[in-house]
């Protein structure tokens, strides 16, 4: 197989949340950010208009968890104001508002591989994250990222000759190739097999409605893996590592 080019970028953040689509009222985090989240910060900064496609990898550490309260904001179209039902009238419509609480990741250093599709996105992308041209967010648009590092690697399959891991204390995103990898105690020759998810990575649109009221929808494509943390590589197993010694996991 071919050696890759791939853009390695490590980021920092202080507080940051990876919402679980699921969780309402306590505003869950996922243990590192989701593939469409890092997707999206990509075309962001880059200055993408229509979606490019691209694989990632995603790895990092935190190193706790806290909850913090923010301002919650509800409202019910057509509802009108009711002065024993809401806080806010705006132009006769009610507004509730209270607190809620949401779960932040407190220092959090990310490492992702980025590979386009394209070769032509290579050099936008690694542009964009070595000269920004607005600060990086990811996660909330206020969860400012620090870029620590941004350059261009190599990426290749090799047979470990000996027992490799990630960085210290780190987790990374491995992706779940058929139900029968779940049932096995090794997933690709990893030790251990960790929480599994199911995390969107794009999608398309799509009508729902006619072609006179249309009703536009995404409809997400998702992919099936394990958060696996402090695992082991096995010897004479195959992965992909970069040229910087370490193992990445392509979604």
């Amino acid at each position: 197989m071919r050696i890759m080019k791939a853009i390695r970028v490590k980021l920092w953040q202080d507080f940051v949340n990876y919402k679980k689509p699921t969780s309402f009222q306590l505003k869950e985090t996922y243990p590192l950010p989701p593939f469409s989240t890092v997707i999206g910060m990509v075309h962001a900064l880059a200055g993408f208009e229509s979606y490019h496609e691209m694989d990632i990898s995603v790895q990092g550490k935190y190193f706790s968890k806290v909850n913090d309260l923010y301002t919650r904001y509800e409202f019910k179209s057509g509802m009108s104001f009711e002065k024993g039902r809401h806080q806010i009238d705006v132009n006769g419509l009610g507004v509730g508002r209270g607190i809620a609480t949401a779960e932040l990741l407190v220092d959090v250093e990310l490492l992702l591989h980025i590979l386009p599709e394209k070769e032509e996105d290579f050099e936008v992308i690694l542009d964009a994250f070595s000269r920004p041209k607005e600060y990086p967010s990811l996660g909330r648009r206020e969860d400012i990222a620090t870029i620590i590092e941004a350059k261009e690697v190599d990426v290749d399959v090799k047979t470990l000759s000996k027992q490799a891991g990630l960085p210290e204390n780190y987790g990374a995103y491995v992706p779940v190739e058929s139900e029968t990898d779940v049932k096995r105690t090794e997933l690709y020759g990893l030790e251990q097999v960790g929480t599994r998810y199911r995390l969107p990575k794009n999608y398309v649109l799509e009508n729902f409605g006619t072609a006179k009221k249309p009703k536009i929808f995404r409809r997400w494509n998702k992919k099936d893996v394990f958060y696996m943390s402090e695992f082991r590589g096995m010897r004479k197993r195959d992965f992909w590592v970069d040229s910087d010694g370490d193992l990445v996991f392509f979604v």
